[in-house]
């Protein structure tokens, strides 16, 4: 966090508003001081959260254009009678105290479903949120935005493209209810570079798939998913065609990066995963494979235990609905060969398990043969801390 290199042009604050039971920052608010290109993904859970619904309304109104990002912690806002009403009138709040257009707003929340969240308690905290903003407020958002996170988790790269240096920035949280299915929990990428509208459904789109989509925690979908992009061109320089490639692959490793740290940090976790999948016909069915053997309840307790089962893996990849041969599947796990065509390797098996116990878990699922399919996906193992967590979210 102390190394972050910050986009010019955005300020950030966080105040305790009320929402959460515990008394910390659970209001939070970023906001560019120009108009900037705006893209978002969003979950596809069919029950959706009320600032997910406006956010998308505001997103389309504008014409990809947003001046700030309103979030709260402790309260999903969601599967409530007064939702609605309650995201709408926050941001039209936000928007009259920055003197922002109401559709330049974009709402976010996280917490419990199914609770009535009073809006008084955010409209009555705006007027010290945004009179707190600031350049150098960037951490105090990122912890205002976690909910059972036990760090905050934040990025930033800078690119020299053709026009000169622009930075790139991000914070994101979650640790449960991670199975992203569009983007996961919530996060921000902030940047300076000038960029369309339209450039940046492209960039965030591709980053999204190759990061937040790539992960998961125990296979939930949250009803509040928000992943935002904003593009301010504070520091004056366009992202022309020929920068597309290299800022795309900086964009894409900070998300992957907030990423993995949400899959590190899952609830009750105490390794981070990392599954391999070559060989497949096709991407596709790599990420079938990938995100199957990362979704197993059985495959997750075996690393939590540093048992060296590979059946699990292999049995989790045959019902992935991916189509491969099981006689030409080799099976890598930290290094060591535990499954060649399908049948048991010759392995130390005391070895294995004490590589096992690492923080850092590694799993190679290989198809032999001519399928060029790939995929890199991000899990954790599943521990009693998983089970206590959940089991008194609420209370």
């Amino acid at each position: 966090m102390t190394n972050l290199i910050l986009p010019a042009g955005y300020r950030y604050a966080s105040v305790y508003a009320g929402i959460r039971k515990k008394k910390q920052d659970d209001l939070a608010l970023i906001a560019s001081e120009n108009v900037a290109s705006a893209a978002a993904v969003f979950t596809r859970n069919k029950v959706q959260a009320a600032p997910v619904v406006l956010s998308r309304k505001h997103l389309e109104l504008s014409g990809g254009r947003a001046s700030a990002i309103l979030v709260n912690a402790g309260n999903a806002n969601c599967a409530t009678r007064t939702g609605d009403k309650t995201a709408a009138t926050a941001a039209k709040a936000a928007a009259k105290l920055l003197r922002v257009p109401v559709r330049q707003v974009l709402p976010s929340s996280t917490g419990v479903i199914g609770v009535e969240l009073d809006a008084s308690l955010i409209t009555n905290a705006l007027p010290k949120l945004v009179a707190g903003l600031s350049a150098d407020r960037f951490s105090d958002v990122a912890r205002a935005i976690m909910t059972t996170d036990l760090v905050p988790k934040t990025s930033s790269a800078e690119v020299s493209l053709e026009g000169g240096p622009v930075r790139i920035a991000g914070m994101t949280k979650g640790s449960g209810m991670i199975q992203p299915n569009m983007a996961t929990t919530l996060g921000y990428l902030m940047t300076d570079a000038g960029i369309s509208p339209v450039d940046c459904k492209r960039l965030l789109a591709t980053a999204n798939e190759l990061s937040y989509n790539r992960i998961s925690v125990d296979g939930d979908t949250s009803t509040n998913d928000t992943l935002v992009l904003l593009a301010n061109n504070a520091s004056g320089v366009p992202l022309e065609d020929r920068d597309f490639d290299l800022f795309q692959e900086a964009l894409t490793k900070v998300a992957q990066d907030l990423a993995t740290q949400i899959a590190r940090d899952g609830e009750g976790a105490s390794r981070l995963v990392t599954i391999n999948v070559s060989g497949a016909a096709s991407d596709e069915d790599a990420v079938k494979i990938a995100r199957t053997i990362a979704n197993s309840p059985l495959v997750k307790t075996a690393i939590a235990g540093a048992d060296p089962n590979w059946g699990r893996v292999i049995s989790a990849a045959g019902y992935s609905g991916a189509e491969f041969d099981p006689r030409k599947v080799d099976i890598v796990m930290q290094g060591l060969l535990v499954c060649k065509g399908g049948l048991a390797a010759d392995f130390a098996e005391a070895e294995l398990t004490k590589r096992l116990k690492q923080k850092e878990v590694q799993i190679d699922f290989r198809l032999r043969g001519k399928g060029t399919g790939r995929s890199r996906f991000w899990t954790c193992d599943f521990t009693e801390g998983y089970i206590r967590i959940n089991g008194s979210y609420r209370t």
